[in-house]
C-alpha cells in the first residue's frame, strides 16, 4: 500500500551522501567492465584483438568518461565560508532526471562491453542508446508538437450561447 501524503523531501546532506555513493558504484562498475573487457580482448585474446577491438575500447571510454564527468558537475556540491554544506548538488537517484539517462548510458555500455568478449557483433546492442534518445525525443518534444491542433485554442463561447447550453442541460436532468 503506498503511503498516504506528501512525499518526503531529502535534505543536503543526504543527497550529498546519496550522490557520493551514487558515483562510487558507477566508477566501481566503470572499472570493472574496463578490467573485465581489457583482460580477455586485450590480454588474453591479444593476438585476435584487431583495430576494431581498440576503437571500440576507445569508444567505450569515452562514453564513460563524459556521462562520469557530467554526473560528478551535476552532483557537485558548494560548501559555505565556514566549511558547511551550502548546497549537496543535484540529486543523481531521482527519477526522471538527466542523472537517470546518464546512468542508463553507463550501464548500456558496461554490459556491451563485457558481453563483446563473446563476440564483437554485442556492440550493435549499444544502437539502443541512440533509438531510446530518439523514442525520447519523438514522445516528449516532437510527436506532441507535431500532433497540436494548428487553429487557436477552443475560443471561448460567447455568454449567449453558454447560457443557452446550460438552459439545456437544465431541462434535460
Amino acid at each position: 500500500m503506498a503511503p498516504k501524503g506528501k512525499v518526503g523531501t531529502k535534505g543536503k546532506k543526504q543527497i550529498f551522501e546519496e550522490n557520493k555513493d551514487t558515483l562510487k558504484f558507477y566508477l566501481r562498475i566503470i572499472l570493472g567492465a574496463n578490467a573485465i573487457s581489457g583482460i580477455v580482448n586485450l590480454v588474453i585474446f591479444y593476438s585476435a584483438a584487431t583495430l576494431w577491438t581498440w576503437i571500440a575500447f576507445v569508444f567505450s571510454m569515452l562514453i564513460y568518461g563524459a556521462s562520469y564527468r557530467s554526473m560528478s558537475s551535476m552532483a557537485k556540491p558548494t560548501f559555505a565560508d565556514d566549511g558547511s554544506l551550502a548546497d549537496g548538488g543535484i540529486d543523481l537517484n531521482m527519477e526522471q532526471g538527466m542523472a537517470e539517462h546518464l546512468k542508463d548510458v553507463i550501464l548500456l555500455t558496461a554490459i556491451v562491453q563485457v558481453l563483446s568478449c563473446l563476440s564483437p557483433y554485442m556492440w550493435y546492442f549499444w544502437l539502443l542508446a541512440p533509438g531510446r534518445a530518439l523514442y525520447l525525443l519523438w514522445v516528449n518534444i516532437l510527436g506532441p508538437w507535431l500532433t497540436t491542433d494548428s487553429s487557436a485554442t477552443n475560443p471561448e463561447p460567447n455568454e449567449k450561447k453558454q447560457r443557452r447550453q446550460e438552459r439545456r442541460q437544465m431541462k434535460r436532468f
